[in-house]
């Protein structure tokens, strides 16, 4: 654990570039550590303006190879970028492999890249429940662009779309994406599809099948068509397109006042989501105590019904 005393000096060297203090600020937000609110105060007044960049899709789409050819053509533009690479956990063992971080080794020595991998621990989303605040300790630390990778489990990794101010869906030849795309609603969360391995046969089809669907889906004038681009990110062909996407994406953003929008409704499921983290906190120091078994006795004798039960709960939380 680190103390209090110990938090403005993290801070302070992680906002000199410091990749050590970095690490440790990360390492407080995946565990929950005490210090946090502290952290997240300090922090506050240096967020709010990085980049946001989501890259989800199925495994084996080359999203690691993306992020990293992604990596390489923001850095030419003189951008100070930050990876957050979430590894799915075991079910059974609670452990994870965090291997994106040996997939990127060609920016390890780059002191304007820090690359940090996370456990998912469970957490459903293709996302940790820790990583809002780990985007938070980046920005902080003067990363111009985040770049936040999901776990890569197919159908559930939607939570991306409200952490990202631009949500890059990765697609492949082959592997019934088309279909995919549909069954798991990325049409719907997606701003930028990337064909993938695009130099593979069936790649134009997947192309053509993907622009059919979004002719497809009603949109208002002026709203954002989501951009199809074709790229094979192990010989680094088509990224400059990706990035000329993210690019027009980002203006879209701007020009018609979403990235506030965005941005507000990130930050409110935020808040929601501490505010539930500490009330399940509080509820379980109920559990142990005598209200809880007192009321579940009176609802189990049939002399208070549930609701009325759960009204007095809350009531009692509200008190303490």
């Amino acid at each position: 654990m680190t103390r209090s005393q110990d938090v403005p000096t993290l801070v302070a060297k992680a906002r000199e570039g410091d990749p050590r203090s970095v690490a440790r600020l990360i390492s407080l937000v995946e565990n929950g550590d005490p210090a946090l609110p502290e952290v997240a105060a300090a922090m506050a007044p240096y967020t709010g303006r990085a980049q946001v960049i989501g890259l989800t899709g199925a495994p084996g789409v080359g999203k690691s190879t993306t992020t990293n050819e992604l990596v390489r053509v923001l850095r030419e533009q003189g951008a100070r970028v930050g990876v957050l690479a979430v590894d799915p956990s075991s079910p059974f063992s609670g452990g994870a492999i965090l291997g994106d971080r040996v997939r990127m080794t060609e920016h390890t020595a780059d002191s304007g890249v820090y690359i940090r991998s996370m456990s998912s621990r469970g957490q459903l989303g293709g996302l940790s429940a820790a990583t809002p605040q780990a985007v938070r300790v980046l920005e902080g630390a003067g990363c111009d662009v985040i770049l936040v990778e999901t776990v890569g489990v197919g159908q559930a990794e939607v939570e991306i779309a409200s952490l990202a101010d631009t949500t890059l869906v990765l697609l492949a030849p082959g592997m019934g994406d088309a279909i995919q795309a549909v069954k798991a609603g990325v049409l719907e969360i997606a701003d930028v599809f990337v064909i993938n391995k695009a130099d593979r046969p069936g790649a134009d089809a997947t192309y053509r099948d993907i622009q059919g669907m979004l002719a497809l889906g009603e949109r208002a004038s002026g709203d954002w068509r989501p951009q199809v681009v074709r790229a094979v990110a192990a010989k680094g062909e088509g990224v400059d397109d990706v990035v000329a996407a993210i690019s027009k994406h980002r203006d879209w953003l701007e020009s018609s006042g979403n990235l506030r929008t965005r941005r507000e409704q990130r930050a409110a499921a935020e808040v929601s989501a501490l505010a539930l983290g500490r009330l399940r906190a509080r509820m379980g120091d109920l559990r142990e105590g005598t209200a809880l078994s007192s009321l579940a006795a009176q609802v189990a004798a049939g002399d208070l019904d549930p609701y009325a039960a759960a009204d007095r709960l809350l009531a009692g939380l509200e008190v303490s």
